[in-house]
């Protein structure tokens, strides 16, 4: 009688065979994939537009206002990147649409990078006094948060087999410092009644010229995503322009940013519905679109946006054709919210505040600088001594893209650039939050609209922290590194 029991050779096959099927294959091929979507931000007519001194209602809708969503995967991290055609964006409608976005996507809120683009054609979503601490959201503020998440969600659904490739174009023609200095003499006083050493756009044309007080970062980057048949998918891209504007009055408009990522889908897409252009703010807390040495002109709304949007989506478009692609690549982030300490008015700034207040001449309402900024200053008053500063760094493959919460000075980027333990990434401005401008403390020294208290917010030497604090960050995530 035989016995029943498995023999010793079938027990080990059966086993082997559990044990190899349970192997991944060696060599297998991993998957990278990407998705992406727009939301409509636009805010109701009547909504008033901030940029200038005195905010004033918005009367017509030019062009739509997007949350332009990327959502990257290399399956085993998920990335999720968010430009808002927005002046700024405060950091608790960051955090609150971070929250949401986990919650409903599983992308970790570290993991998902918000910025705005800095037109000055839309309204505030940085609440009813941008320059307070602690807020609560607004009814505006909580449409944005949930089409920001609406967004990623979408673009994490659509979410393809995609390849990547990484450019960058050069178009100095359209930057240029505005901090200049002047003839000796020439230096108007400031709203404080005391000389700056360099001035802030100081007249295009102006007689009284001598340099520019720092550089400009001529280098559009960007990352190109593409199924793998050749069909686009995104486009994600930085430059380091602050803004173009020449929009008729009232009007609501993405202004140069839209009109580049529009552009960009007629010419790398046209057929494609699905395709998405993100455009970034670099580093251009000192940059803008005005030749001050050679004047351009009077021109027409809009003309001159259409043409800076035109030529360097054409730029891009040129150079997408000659890129290698990479069907694969690894993905990480950072996120940290070190203490920055803030500028508060001493007993000096106000006294100030106090005598410039009680003049019955300076009225803020219309757009007395000295008035406006005596009540800056007044509310700056009670801050607390030191705030937590969102700070992150993407790597996607061997790029890093790192981000400030500021209108950074072009020389900080380009100084992250040069040190970065990552080449060939950049620095986006304005991302999870808005604390003013943010100079270098050598600019700091030279004085001008960047660095008065009321625009400036932060502690002399914040860059520098802050900088330092990234670069440390990048290190952590570069290839290799665990």
């Amino acid at each position: 009688m035989k016995s029943t029991k498995p023999s010793v050779i079938n027990i080990f096959v059966v086993m082997l065979f559990f044990l190899i099927t349970s192997i991944p294959v060696l060599g297998a091929e991993k998957t990278f994939r990407a998705g992406a979507a727009t939301s409509d931000i636009t805010s109701p007519l009547g909504s008033k537009i901030i940029g200038g001194f005195v905010p004033f209602p918005s009367t017509r809708v030019h062009d739509q206002l997007h949350a332009r969503c990327l959502v990257l995967d290399d399956g085993t991290a998920k990335l999720a990147i968010v430009v808002l055609d927005l002046l700024g964006i405060a950091k608790h409608v960051s955090d609150e649409a971070r929250i949401i976005i986990e919650k409903e996507t599983g992308i970790p809120a570290a993991n998902v990078l918000i910025s705005a683009t800095h037109t000055h054609s839309a309204a505030s979503v940085l609440g009813q006094n941008p320059r307070s601490i602690q807020q609560t959201l607004d009814e505006y503020q909580k449409l944005v948060v949930r089409r920001i998440a609406d967004g990623v969600k979408k673009a994490n659904d659509q979410l393809r087999v995609s390849e990547i490739a990484f450019g960058n174009v050069e178009a100095p023609e359209h930057v240029f410092n505005r901090r200049w200095f002047l003839k000796d003499g020439k230096m108007p006083l400031n709203p404080f009644g005391k000389l700056d050493r360099v001035k802030m756009n100081p007249g295009a044309g102006n007689p009284d010229l001598i340099d520019p007080a720092g550089p400009t970062d001529p280098t559009a980057s960007f990352i190109f995503l593409r199924e793998p048949n050749g069909k686009p998918i995104a486009l994600f891209s930085s430059y380091s322009l602050h803004y173009v504007g020449g929009v008729d009055n009232g009007d609501i408009s993405s202004d140069y940013y839209g009109v580049y990522c529009e552009k960009l889908k007629e010419l790398l897409s046209p057929q494609n519905n699905s395709f998405v252009a993100l455009m970034a703010n670099g580093t251009s807390g000192d940059i803008n679109n005005i030749n001050f040495k050679t004047p351009r002109g009077r021109q027409k709304p809009y003309a001159q946006m259409n043409i800076v949007a035109n030529d360097l989506a054409t730029k891009v478009a040129e150079s997408v054709a000659k890129l290698k692609y990479e069907s694969f690549v690894t993905l990480g982030a950072r996120f940290r919210e070190p203490l920055i300490g803030l500028r508060r008015p001493d007993s000096a700034d106000m006294e100030w505040v106090k005598q410039t207040l009680a003049d019955p001449t300076k009225n803020p309402a219309k757009g007395n600088l000295s008035a406006i900024y005596a009540q800056r200053i007044s509310s700056m008053a009670d801050y607390p001594e030191k705030l937590k500063m969102p700070l992150q760094v993407l790597r996607i493959g061997d790029r890093s893209i790192a981000t400030m919460p500021c209108e950074v000075f072009c020389e900080i980027g380009l100084e992250y650039k040069k040190k970065s333990p990552i080449q060939g990434g950049w620095l986006v401005s304005l991302a999870h939050g808005y604390y003013g401008y943010l100079p270098t403390p050598k600019q700091h020294e030279l004085g001008g609209y960047e660095t008065w208290m009321g625009t400036n917010r932060l502690e002399k030497n914040a860059s520098d922290k802050m900088l330092a604090e990234l670069l440390e960050m990048t290190a952590e995530l570069k290839p290799g590194v665990k």
